[in-house]
């Protein structure tokens, strides 16, 4: 029991908390810019341990799906699922159960945010599948990792306005750069076993459309919040992230694999700096 405990931890990635951060801070920072303040330790805690939930089922229905995409690359041929340590009905019913306690948290909010989970579950199963069709499957995974945004506003508001589709937007370039960064470790792979991303579509303007992706997300998060929040703060706040997107250049341009995977590992901390000068702000509104 002990054994398959452990397997199963291995299957949803518990030891690498990275995959769920990054869905987290921008969930986070648009609950705060819906309420237009502290919205609450209920959404908070609804928020965080959905995400949780969702990205560990997550994992579950993507390592069914590209079960036998992955005994081909190196980083991810000893899943439990590939090497049949995990039933790929384990791995299912698991990944059912995980999204089942997702959505009694979400039942505790309101019939919008119920509502748009139902959408949120479709793109999030749709994902997987993608990349066997479309040539940069990581626009499909940007919109997965960004409809905590709009279920952010629906939670607070009972709606979703504008601004949330602009944040939702601007979370996408975000996504787009750090998958695209993933997608380099195993560009070699995948190119061999006919796997399309973002990484191979884009060839070597891989780096320069990462930088550009960063530059929009800043802009992005930074514009929608003029007026709401301290122009200064805002700008710092800017000024910080960006020094991290400069930091991820120095690990990419070579197009290691070391690089690139380092610089996907810690891009949590660029959605943190996001989220922590937009509480901040808040905070400073008294």
């Amino acid at each position: 029991m002990k054994e398959r405990f452990r397997l199963y931890l291995d299957l949803i990635r518990w030891n690498r908390p990275a995959g769920w951060l990054l869905l987290l801070w921008p969930s986070l920072y648009a609950l705060w810019i819906a309420a237009g303040h502290f919205p609450g330790w209920h959404l908070v805690a609804v928020f965080t341990l959905g995400t949780i939930l969702m990205r560990s089922a997550g994992c579950c229905v993507n390592d069914v799906a590209d079960r036998e995409f992955d005994r081909h690359v190196k980083r991810t041929a000893q899943r439990p699922v590939t090497t049949g340590a995990v039933s790929v009905r384990e791995a299912l019913v698991l990944g059912a159960v995980l999204a089942l306690l997702a959505f009694v948290l979400v039942l505790t909010t309101n019939a919008a945010a119920i509502a748009w989970s139902f959408a949120a579950l479709a793109i999030a199963i749709a994902y997987p599948y993608a990349k066997r069709f479309v040539s940069m499957p990581q626009a499909v995974l940007g919109i997965a990792f960004s409809f905590g945004i709009p279920m952010a506003f629906a939670a607070v508001q009972g709606e979703v306005p504008l601004l949330a589709w602009v944040l939702l937007l601007g979370n996408l370039f975000w996504v787009l750069a750090y998958d695209t960064e993933y997608a380099m470790v195993d560009r070699d792979d995948d190119l061999r076993i006919g796997i399309k991303t973002s990484a191979i579509t884009l060839g070597r303007a891989d780096v320069p459309v990462i930088m550009a992706c960063y530059g929009a997300a800043i802009s992005v998060w930074a514009l929608s919040l003029v007026g709401r929040i301290s122009l200064a703060l805002i700008l710092a706040t800017a000024v910080a992230a960006a020094a991290q997107a400069l930091w991820h250049y120095t690990l990419i341009r070579n197009r290691s694999r070391e690089g690139c995977f380092r610089a996907f590992r810690v891009n949590h901390w660029f959605g943190f700096t996001l989220f922590a000068g937009t509480v901040a702000g808040y905070a400073l509104n008294g």
